[in-house]
């Protein structure tokens, strides 16, 4: 059950949770992976005041990502549109995109906090608390380019909203793992290269960067903390985070028909889902967003036959050979290291 009020801290909800809280008076070491992967989270940290270019002028209102990948390109409506229409377009679109991605990035800064209390194992804890700073940093810098350098924001989407609901409210921390750090994160890190590729507006640009590199060791948390826990788990409670997983790649995929978009602009909503869900450039990029979450799922054994019928239906079983989260982590790595050279 949740509640909205209005109050001096400005729009608030609050959502009722059950979270067990696991003390571990051990400190035992029993997770060199993850306790390596917390390490390489200290050496990571970065301070969005020092490292991204804040001065940048940037100008909404530019044409910066090709106009192909605008979701309602080829229709007939949309291309009878004027420059200055198509501009306007173009601006939201790009606002509600970033929007998500900052109302992302607070649900996973609350889901972390509730890693940190419920996970077992003091490794885990460590990384999780990691992470609360990482998703901290990231909610700060969306907010901040959205209001200092866009000038206005979308509310969060409907499908994103269940999805992160869902999440925080299991009492399970190995639901909120597999919720938040595979299913948002993965999808998340797709949607952010997909991004930096696209933008030729620098700061932007090297927010993405930065941000990135911490989603990586996120995802790889998640496998690390999964695998072996799923390997030991009843085959009807695996089936049931199989059933999860669906059910988050639907919710996800239905995320992005930009229905705030087409309602404040004034255009007809239900023609505007379906053109940009029978587009055939939409249905690649919708597609594209898990090639980062598919080989995720393979590794910690969750794509039996069923799921792999079910993401074929989708249209992402084929990302499952593609690299996984640990070799994703070591390209940015690389990437990251060959930039500072250059520098």
């Amino acid at each position: 059950m949740s509640e909205k009020s209005g109050s001096r801290y400005g729009s608030i909800e609050n959502l009722e949770c059950k979270l067990d809280l696991t003390y571990n008076w051990g400190y035992e070491k029993t997770r060199q992976d993850l306790r390596d992967l917390y390490k390489k989270a200290q050496r990571s940290q970065w301070n969005p005041d020092e490292v991204l270019p804040w001065h940048t002028d940037v100008d909404p209102e530019r044409q910066d990502f090709p106009e192909h990948m605008f979701p309602l390109y080829g229709w007939a409506p949309y291309m009878k549109l004027n420059a200055p229409e198509k501009t306007k377009l173009n601006v939201e679109f790009a606002s509600w995109v970033l929007s998500q991605f900052m109302h992302g990035e607070q649900g996973a800064l609350l889901a972390a906090s509730q890693l940190v209390t419920s996970v077992p194992d003091m490794d885990s804890k460590y990384y999780a608390a990691t992470q609360v700073f990482d998703e901290g940093r990231h909610v700060e810098v969306y907010d901040r380019y959205l209001h200092e350098k866009v000038g206005f924001s979308y509310e969060i989407s409907p499908y994103l909203k269940k999805l992160l609901d869902l999440i925080l409210t299991d009492s399970r921390w190995d639901m909120k793992l597999l919720g938040m750090q595979i299913m948002v994160e993965g999808l998340a890190l797709a949607a952010f290269g997909l991004l930096r590729e696209n933008t030729s507006e620098p700061l932007l640009k090297k927010l993405t960067h930065y941000v990135m590199l911490d989603e990586s060791r996120h995802v790889a948390y998640g496998v690390l903390s999964l695998k072996d826990h799923y390997r030991d788990m009843k085959e009807s409670e695996v089936r049931e985070r199989e059933d999860f997983v669906y059910e988050a790649a639907v919710l996800m995929r239905n995320r992005f028909l930009f229905e705030q978009v087409w309602e404040k602009m004034g255009m007809p909503v239900e023609e505007c889902k379906q053109y940009a869900l029978d587009s055939q450039m939409q249905v690649m990029f919708r597609q594209m967003l898990f090639s980062k979450i598919v080989p995720a799922i393979k590794k910690m054994g969750l794509l039996s036959a069923k799921q792999r019928e079910r993401f074929e239906q989708l249209g992402i079983l084929q990302f499952e050979s593609w690299a996984d989260p640990f070799e994703s982590l070591e390209a940015m790595e690389a990437s990251e290291r060959q930039q500072q050279k250059v520098a």
